[in-house]
């Protein structure tokens, strides 16, 4: 009898069907198996801290990278690291190029010009590592340059790294310092627009408010520096920019919120000892003496800037102190012959010092000299009251109206060349402006000096009351 066998309809293609089903049952009940395990895991592992905060030689290579003030012990940090990392590996350019430029900021952050042979060297040896496209180098033999106060070397290195990267922001901030140095106006405020275009931030902000103050925009450089003050990240930073507006309230006359900036800068950053030195202008001002001084030598111990010296030795002579005054001034001339066996180029504050405090025709020499390298406003205003204090008054006056009028690139707004323009004119017996530019100086700023100020309010006493119906000269003036 046979047997009927009875045939699958679906045949091997069917069970095929059934086992790749069974197979996707069984992995997607393990997928959920793994994923009810995982979510497990998540719920009874201990929360995940926030990620460390970067460590101090991070912090500083940001900065120093990012057009920004670095902190002291930071920066300490991060050139230990880079000086470690070349010696391991002598042919990263980029480490070379980051170590001289912390060197540079070093030597700016302690007024000590002792580290700028050795930044130069190492940016140097990066250039020579990389000849080509090294922007990183070039950008730092300009700052260095600028530090210097080689305002022509200045912008021969950024303009060679502006080539070489044009959209590279860091740049241009050197550049402006160049312009600056050199008195080229037009291009200050081009560069500024074009770095304006390419970034944005409290570095740019600070940038932009140091050309508006050289432009005479004074309420515009104090709100930008507050913007930038607030938007930055490190105290270091925070620290400079409320410097700079303590400087500028300085600068308009208004004692208790350039003393609000100035102890500010100091609690967000105790190095900040251009802050220390304004405390100590400010304090002067307000009479109070004794702790002027104290501020004075605690910020010339740490900070042993020249312009620091200058100061202190004027509030000296104001106190009829003249051998102290004297001993700062010789110490000014050794922190200057110091200096320039580093590069630096101190000359325009010596002729500053030789014109009130020494030698008159050799600050006439030393400025000339000056003004033919790098002919600023600042240059100008020092060269014409050189040229005053040995009786060439026809051509000081020349420079004292080019370092005062904003139409010839003088729109600063200082006290000090008002002073001096105003004193040149009346020398020459031209009372009416001097009487103008005088009152200006002390409108301005009533205590822009501790000597001068004083002599700016006698010799108005003694011009007397304009005469009725004198005419105001057209042209503007100091303002």
């Amino acid at each position: 009898m046979e047997i009927q066998q009875r045939v699958d309809p679906g045949g091997p293609r069917r069970r095929r069907s059934r086992r790749v089903i069974r197979t996707a049952l069984i992995v997607s009940l393990a997928g959920c198996v793994v994923l009810a395990g995982m979510s497990a895991w998540r719920w009874w592992r201990p929360a995940e801290g926030p990620p460390a905060p970067p460590g101090p030689g991070a912090l500083a290579r940001a900065a120093v990278t990012g057009g920004a003030p670095a902190g002291l012990s930071d920066l300490a940090v991060l050139i230990g690291e880079q000086e470690t990392r070349v010696r391991e590996r002598p042919r990263d350019a980029g480490a070379w190029a980051l170590l001289g430029t912390a060197y540079v900021e070093q030597g700016r952050r302690l007024a000590d010009a002792a580290f700028y042979p050795t930044a130069e060297q190492a940016l140097r040896t990066s250039l020579k590592v990389r000849p080509r496209g090294n922007v990183p180098a070039l950008e730092g033999l300009a700052a260095l340059a600028n530090a210097r106060r080689d305002f022509p070397a200045a912008r021969e290195w950024a303009e060679a790294a502006q080539q070489g990267n044009a959209r590279r922001w860091t740049t241009y901030p050197q550049l402006i310092d160049a312009y600056t140095g050199l008195g080229d106006h037009k291009a200050v405020k081009r560069t500024l627009d074009r770095l304006m275009e390419l970034h944005a931030g409290p570095a740019v902000q600070a940038r932009a408010a140091a050309v508006y103050r050289d432009l005479g925009w004074r309420e515009d450089a104090a709100a930008v520096l507050s913007d930038a003050a607030a938007a930055a990240e490190q105290p270091a930073e925070r620290a400079a920019w409320l410097e700079r507006a303590g400087q500028l309230a300085w600068e308009r006359g208004d004692l208790a919120v350039a003393l609000r900036h100035f102890t500010e800068a100091r609690r967000a950053d105790p190095d900040q000892r251009a802050a220390q030195a304004g405390q100590a202008r400010t304090l002067a001002a307000l009479g109070r003496t004794s702790e002027a001084l104290s501020a004075y030598r605690a910020a010339l111990t740490n900070q042993p800037a020249p312009e620091y010296t200058l100061e202190l030795g004027e509030l000296y002579e104001s106190l009829r102190l003249g051998q102290s005054a004297q001993e700062q001034y010789d110490l000014l001339r050794d922190q200057v012959r110091g200096a320039a066996a580093d590069g630096v180029d101190g000359e325009l504050l010596l002729g500053r010092l030789e014109a009130d405090h020494g030698d008159a025709q050799e600050a006439v020499r030393v400025l000339r000299e000056e003004w033919r390298r790098q002919p600023s406003t600042a240059v100008a205003d020092a060269l014409g009251w050189a040229l005053h204090r040995t009786g060439e008054d026809e051509e000081a006056l020349k420079l004292a109206t080019r370092a005062t009028e904003a139409r010839e690139g003088g729109g600063e707004r200082n006290a000090l060349y008002a002073y001096h323009r105003g004193m040149i004119e009346r020398s020459l017996g031209r009372e009416g402006p001097a009487r103008r530019h005088l009152d200006e100086a002390l409108r301005i700023n009533p205590y822009f000096s501790p000597l001068y100020a004083p002599a700016a309010r006698a010799a108005l006493e003694e011009l007397g009351e304009a005469p009725v119906g004198e005419v105001p000269e057209m042209g503007g003036g100091a303002g």
